[in-house]
């Protein structure tokens, strides 16, 4: 769409700050739900996955959502993950709880779900597989931002979805203060400079992709939904700060130093390999659910070469073992 299109979308009103936002910023960890060797919950190591992101500081976690195994979960299971979240962030941390579907009426019960456990926000992924048109897709965000009070976060995956949220039906759907945010897995860096100025002045742009984070950043980005912060999380807060703090030099030195871990955490396999270099660290097991699979010997040998080289780094650790 042409910025003369996408201008026509963007009504005066939407020009409003919004100070609801202001903490949704910086390295936020996707984080994964762990699961014991039965299958269960593992609430003690995801307990300590939350203590761990307070301590390096983050604004946020998010729960239950991509690296989450969303779509494995039941909503008991959901409410527990959040009411645990909430439980060891005391205030310290905000809790953003997935709360996306394909039907409209299950993702406003997530939603409901969420705020009666205690969440802070909401991440509500585009409709998938059904396939909606942008009318269609318009009007189920409507319909969440209608009825929750909740500030909502929209994460746009056109590689999961199948269908993509247009810049115009973005801009539209930010009239509401209670959109606060977009995570854009698209991979489309002039998407950043194209919506900003015609964005409300607090509204939070964040990429969803480890591998871009530091251009994005740079760009103006206001941060990263990150799987690869689980496992280095204040390697991830030290570039943010040093990218938004005027020193591109040192952010870049950090990015390099993580980018081979980055690539080793694709999005398609996000929770199995970020299970894997956690229990590395001792941090629960490699165990996801079907259909998801773990990695083969391969992929994990990539995950332990990769945490090597940051190995000597704050808060991480050498790993305990090698990859057979």
């Amino acid at each position: 769409m042409s910025t003369s299109a996408l201008r026509a979308h963007a009504l005066p009103q939407v020009h409003t700050s919004f100070p609801t936002s202001a903490w949704l910023h910086g390295i936020i960890a996707d984080l994964p739900t762990p699961f014991d060797r039965h299958g269960a919950l593992d609430l003690l190591t995801f307990a300590r996955l939350c203590e761990r992101q307070v301590c390096a500081g983050a604004s946020a976690i998010v729960v239950g959502e991509s690296a989450g195994e969303a779509d494995t979960l039941t909503p008991e299971e959901r409410a527990v993950l959040i009411r645990t979240a909430v439980s060891i962030a005391r205030g310290r941390i905000r809790i953003i709880a997935g709360a996306g579907s394909n039907c409209t009426s299950r993702a406003i019960a997530a939603i409901r779900l969420a705020q009666t456990a205690g969440a802070d926000a909401v991440m509500s992924v585009v409709p998938y597989y059904n396939r909606p048109t942008a009318d269609g897709i318009t009007a189920h965000f409507r319909t969440i931002l209608e009825t929750t009070s909740l500030p909502v976060i929209v994460h746009d995956a056109p590689s999961r979805c199948a269908r993509a949220l247009t810049d115009g039906t973005l801009l539209d759907l930010a009239a509401s203060p209670r959109l606060i945010g977009l995570r854009d897995d698209t991979g489309d860096a002039g998407r950043l400079a194209r919506l900003r100025p015609l964005l409300p002045a607090g509204f939070r742009i964040l990429t969803g992709q480890d591998i871009a984070a530091l251009s994005y950043l740079l760009l103006g980005g206001d941060g990263v939904v990150s799987a690869m912060a689980n496992v280095a999380p204040q390697l991830c807060r030290g570039m943010y700060y040093a990218a938004r703090q005027g020193c591109p030099r040192y952010a870049t030195t950090i990015s390099d130093m993580l980018a081979p871990l980055a690539g080793a955490l694709p999005p398609e396999q996000a929770s199995a390999a970020v299970k894997f270099a956690l229990s590395l660290r001792g941090l629960g097991n490699a165990a996801v659910r079907l259909p998801l699979t773990e990695l083969t010997e391969t992929e994990q040998q990539q995950i332990y070469t990769a945490m090597e080289a940051i190995w000597a780094q704050p808060d991480d650790a050498l790993p305990l073992r090698r990859a057979r």
